[in-house]
């Protein structure tokens, strides 16, 4: 009799947590298709939110230097989107039109080398290279080498000019920052309150993202663009031709893990020792060797330090998958991504180590 009693009682409990299961399966259902909605809303504007978000922490501290000393909030992000705009914009605004002339100009030098045949009679007259001499002959040289060459012009023009979609960008970019800026504590505090960690994991997350965007700007951006820099003065002052575009070039390249600038200086050593230049050839290897690469190796610990924590491949993979995956806003994108995977990965194997001992 008391077991029948119990069996009647169970049931109405099965259909309970039944029916809890498939409320807790639908809301789930419900807030992923959510998400996936509101990412795809919010995906035409990602180079402009990460942007954004990226110069909000960099430019953080100074911000909160100034919105101390100035009452209003609202005055206090204009005044710092302002000078942040005079940063970023008159540098880039300058030397694009240089850049793009540079392109143009390097485009046609490479051609003329080419076509002169200077390379042939200075690789000839090394007894020791003339099988690779015929074999670059197979290959029809002049042709590959215009095809780069025009390659490298459209698309330095294409990168600066960029359009009506990149002056969208760059103004969608500025009107987002001034918002980050002056209600960063209230953009804080909401995502700490929708999140479901809890309030000690979510400032170590935050506190995770703001060190990989930190070391990724710091790190990586500005040491690349300091071995740029000094890599197109070198060219400059050796009398090569378009210092400024391979002085890009070597920048953008400095940014990939395992690559480096390097790839461009070395080539170009050769080719002055080559032509019988052996001074400039020593000049160049000696400073692209210890000047260029003493920036990376004494620079970007003292930036990074210990806050990008990421071995060599996946920094390298992070940077370069987020580039082909998102495009420019993939050079921070790919890093914080890896981040916050490694670090729900690292709150996964504390919840299950806990599981298991209780």
């Amino acid at each position: 009799m008391s077991e029948s009693i119990q069996e009647k009682g169970k049931a109405p409990l099965t259909k309970l947590g039944s029916r809890s299961r498939w409320r807790a399966y639908i809301l789930v259902s419900i807030t992923l298709a959510g998400l996936l909605i509101c990412f795809l809303l919010a995906a035409p504007f990602l180079p402009a939110l990460t942007w954004s978000i990226a110069l909000a922490i960099l430019f953080a501290p100074s911000h909160r230097l100034l919105a101390d000393k100035v009452k209003s909030p609202t005055f206090a992000a204009l005044i710092s989107v302002f000078w942040i705009g005079l940063i970023i914009i008159i540098p880039a605004t300058l030397l694009g039109g240089r850049l793009i002339a540079e392109a143009a100009k390097g485009a046609n030098t490479m051609k003329e080398k080419v076509m002169s045949d200077e390379w042939r009679r200075a690789l000839g007259d090394q007894s020791a290279l003339r099988p690779f001499v015929e074999w670059i002959d197979q290959i029809n040289l002049p042709d590959a080498i215009g095809n780069v060459a025009s390659w490298l012009a459209t698309a330095s023009a294409s990168l600066v000019r960029g359009g009506l979609l990149q002056l969208i960008t760059v103004l969608l970019t500025f009107y987002l920052l001034f918002f980050f800026l002056r209600d960063r504590k209230l953009v804080l505090d909401w995502l700490r309150e929708i999140s479901p960690l809890s309030e000690e994991e979510m400032n170590r997350l935050m506190t995770r993202i703001a060190d990989t965007v930190m070391a990724t700007l710091y790190g990586t951006v500005a040491v690349a663009a300091l071995q740029g820099v000094l890599g197109g003065f070198i060219f400059w002052f050796l009398g090569l031709p378009t210092p400024l575009l391979w002085a890009v070039v070597m920048g953008l390249l400095a940014i990939v893990p395992v690559f480096g600038t390097f790839v461009v200086w070395f080539p170009a050593a050769i080719f002055l020792a080559l032509e019988g230049s052996w001074e400039k050839a020593l000049i160049l290897t000696a400073w692209g060797a210890i000047v260029i690469g003493c920036v990376d190796n004494l620079l970007y610990p003292m930036l990074v330090g210990s806050r990008l924590k990421l071995h060599t491949i996946p920094a390298f993979m992070s940077v370069v998958g987020g580039v082909i995956l998102f495009g420019a806003p993939g050079i921070i994108l790919g890093p914080v991504t890896v981040t916050i995977t490694v670090f729900l990965l690292e709150l996964w194997r504390i919840s299950v180590r806990q599981h298991v001992r209780n």
